[in-house]
């Protein structure tokens, strides 16, 4: 596509996004890609400060953003295979993952963790189903060390390809079941955190956290 088309695409895009939030009553967040850049996450519009650090104001501390970071690579990891499946040479997606715990541990910096996840959600642009979504959570999972709220992205976007991988009649039950899966893996000192925000954003989560 021309880059003149691709811009006006991306303003129509940005448009309908902003529109989006008017209507819902949320605002427009960071994933990457839509238009080689950053593609929409519906965030609240209100940040909850308990999803804010502390040096930024809210009350996050260090070890449970870094088990929040921990929690969503997994559930990424969870369905990574639905993406590799379809794309076995490309490696952006478990790179991003791979960059959160490695955030975690130290040893990259924030800023690089979050453009390994925007790398993986590139490779989603060309996809549909399952793949696209997989590698959709594992972007959000790269996010997570820049905004930790990003970890109901990768949640989210798992039970979505969790949902996606099977037939239609059976799409419920398989998202349940993820979603459970997620649920049993969260530390304990960041379950009942989880567990509340899930809650209040479920709406705008597409209601994958029913279960």
């Amino acid at each position: 596509m021309p880059n003149t088309a691709r811009r006006r695409v991306c303003q129509r895009r940005r448009r309908a996004c902003r529109l989006a939030g008017r209507r819902t009553g949320s605002s427009v967040g960071s994933g990457v890609n839509a238009c080689g850049r950053y593609v929409v996450m519906i965030l609240p519009r209100v940040r909850d400060p308990r999803l804010v650090t502390i040096r930024r104001g809210g009350t996050l501390t260090d070890s449970d953003h870094h088990l929040l970071a921990l929690w969503a690579a997994s559930c990424a990891e969870h369905v990574l295979h639905l993406f590799e499946a379809v794309q076995p040479d490309d490696p952006r997606p478990r790179q991003a993952i791979e960059h959160a715990r490695a955030w975690v541990r130290g040893e990259v910096k924030m800023m690089k963790a979050r453009a390994a996840g925007g790398h993986a959600m590139g490779a989603a642009r060309e996809l549909r189903g399952p793949p696209r979504h997989a590698a959709y959570a594992a972007g959000q999972a790269g996010a997570v060390a820049h905004v930790a709220a990003h970890d109901l992205g990768a949640a989210a976007y798992a039970i979505k390809a969790a949902r996606a991988a099977v037939p239609q009649r059976e799409a419920e039950a398989a998202g349940r079941r993820e979603c459970q899966w997620q649920r049993d893996q969260l530390p304990d000192a960041i379950r009942e955190l989880v567990l509340d925000d899930q809650r209040l954003r479920n709406d705008i989560c597409w209601s994958v956290f029913d279960c």
